[in-house]
């Protein structure tokens, strides 16, 4: 079972109880109550049923958030990729439990890679809600420059290795078509802030893996982007662009700097932004929206743009415009991928 766990004591001095909680991507937080002293069967019973755990403490289920989707039928599941230098990477997966794997799925590979932020069981209410009960396919890759593995696992993305964490994406995104979840039509990706800039790279990079991409509140221009807000503070993530870590590698995970005038054809892809982002600057993506109109004219370049006038760096200012954006970012993502299904 992939879950979040955690749990704490009741009264660390004066009592054996202790609190427990669970969640996953398809089960909502629960509330447990457990003793430390009382453990579930007795030995004798341990022994019949070949278990030698003295863990398996009797829990009292106390209360639960509430079901926000209908998750009857999913499953989950850890599958590993393999990146181009050998590292194994590991992605979570949610899916119907009779999937058929055809490519027909309409797949969302999710995905944020940095400032060792980790990625892992949750409930997904939202995404559960507009995407799962639809039938659609939901991951989360564990890419490099998170921290699901410790501080190594973050290190190993950083600066002049940034390139490692885009591969490791790229892995995940392959590995789910030769797996016949999906195809590329029927792949859509999706990253906000940091996560908007590894959307950015799958859009230059391997923009013939993906069908569709969302990226919000991204950082775009790696030339300009520690002299916007607090781009500044980010450098020890990044590099510095105004040294030679510009030539020797930032250049080369630049989004804005990277657009193929030569290519013919790109996937659609919507930019989501916030007039009040108060560390990401909207002119990331102001300005990559505008370059790709630009240049794309005339070509098959589908580009969108949402900017919402308030909000901050999450984009939204409330729950109604939170949620409005979600079904935008979730509509345009699971129609153009259902209408490439149409076509297959």
């Amino acid at each position: 079972h992939f879950g979040d766990f955690s749990a704490w004591a009741v009264d660390s001095t004066d009592s054996d109880e202790f609190w427990f909680s669970t969640s996953d991507y398809i089960t909502p937080t629960t509330l447990c109550l457990a003793d430390a002293t009382k453990v579930e069967g007795d030995e004798a019973a341990s022994a019949e049923n070949g278990d030698d755990d003295d863990d398996l403490f009797v829990t009292d289920k106390l209360r639960s958030l509430p079901e926000m989707y209908d998750s009857t039928g999913l499953k989950v599941e850890q599958r590993m990729a393999t990146s181009k230098d050998g590292t194994q990477v590991p992605y979570f997966i949610v899916m119907k439990e009779d999937v058929e794997l055809n490519g027909k799925n309409p797949t969302l590979l999710y995905g944020y890679g940095g400032f060792e932020v980790s990625l892992g069981p949750h409930y997904v209410a939202s995404t559960g809600l507009s995407w799962l009960e639809r039938g659609g396919v939901y991951i989360e890759a564990n890419i490099r420059g998170g921290g699901e593995f410790g501080p190594s696992w973050h290190q190993a993305g950083l600066k002049e290795n940034r390139n490692k964490c885009y591969e490791d994406f790229i892995a995940v995104a392959e590995h789910l078509i030769e797996s016949k979840i999906c195809t590329p039509k029927t792949l859509a990706a999706r990253g906000g802030s940091n996560g908007g800039l590894l959307m950015g790279n799958m859009y230059t990079m391997a923009p013939e893996l993906f069908g569709a991409i969302h990226c919000a509140v991204p950082l775009l221009d790696m030339k300009r982007f520690n002299t916007l807000l607090a781009g500044a503070s980010w450098m020890a993530e990044y590099g510095n662009p105004d040294t030679d870590d510009w030539d020797n590698f930032l250049h080369k995970y630049s989004p804005y700097h990277n657009i193929d005038i030569n290519r013919e054809s790109y996937p659609p892809i919507l930019f989501t932004t916030s007039t009040k982002d108060d560390r990401v600057h909207p002119a990331h993506a102001r300005k990559m929206v505008k370059k790709l109109w630009d240049l794309g004219e005339g070509k098959e370049w589908p580009v969108y743009y949402y900017e919402n006038i308030e909000g901050g760096h999450g984009g939204a200012a409330d729950a109604k415009q939170s949620a409005f954006m979600t079904s935008l970012a979730h509509d345009f993502m699971f129609d153009t991928l259902t209408k490439n299904a149409e076509k297959m």
